[in-house]
């Protein structure tokens, strides 16, 4: 698949699980899910996940100022989810696509530091040379303000919500671009008891 092929228009998705480890979890899901603003996606929540659809961009900016939301709070909160682009069995029939690229919640999320681990997986599939693909996201990684590390199974950023989520982000849409099926894998923690 080309370049041309396989852009930043195809719909685009992520099913997540939000895990705020506190007595409060479900003020702090429904409050994170209220106040970012999903207009440029289709969304849907049940009781195992949510599910949100729509341009890489934006699933992107959505997850990441649902996480900073709930982590915001100070209680120690995780996410775990995975990001997928052109599954054979997608769908059109459920996503908006907004015409506007810029993020939406960006502007709200300018002044929100917030430090997080996170681990992710990259999976270019359908591809002999996958490992290849992996290696250069992971060397991408290093320069984008994130301490990245190696784990089993998966590759380890260290250090603020935005640039981990963004880190993230340019390694699936670089891939995209040259492996029309891509999913990642992701957990990412923040105000952990482990790092006090």
């Amino acid at each position: 698949m080309t370049n041309q092929q396989c852009n930043t228009s195809r719909i685009a998705g992520v099913q997540f699980t939000l895990y705020p480890m506190s007595d409060n979890f479900v003020d702090i899901i429904l409050s994170a899910l209220d106040e970012v603003d999903q207009s440029k996606v289709w969304k849907e929540t049940d009781d195992v996940t949510t599910c949100v659809r729509g341009k890489i961009v934006h699933i992107f900016d959505v997850t990441k100022a649902i996480f900073l939301h709930a982590a915001k709070t100070g209680e120690h909160v995780a996410m775990t989810g995975t990001y997928s682009i052109g599954c054979p069995g997608d769908n059109e029939a459920d996503v908006y696509m907004a015409e506007s690229d810029a993020p939406a919640n960006a502007p709200q999320l300018a002044n929100a530091p917030q430090r997080a681990g996170c681990k992710f997986a990259i999976h270019p599939l359908g591809r002999e040379d996958y490992m290849d693909k992996i290696y250069e996201q992971i060397d991408l990684s290093k320069a984008r303000g994130v301490d990245v590390s190696a784990a089993h199974y998966m590759t380890r950023l260290d250090g603020d919500v935005q640039a981990i989520f963004d880190a993230m982000e340019d390694a699936f849409e670089a891939v995209q671009q040259e492996v029309s099926h891509t999913t990642m894998t992701f957990t990412i923690s923040a105000n952990s008891p482990s790092n006090q």
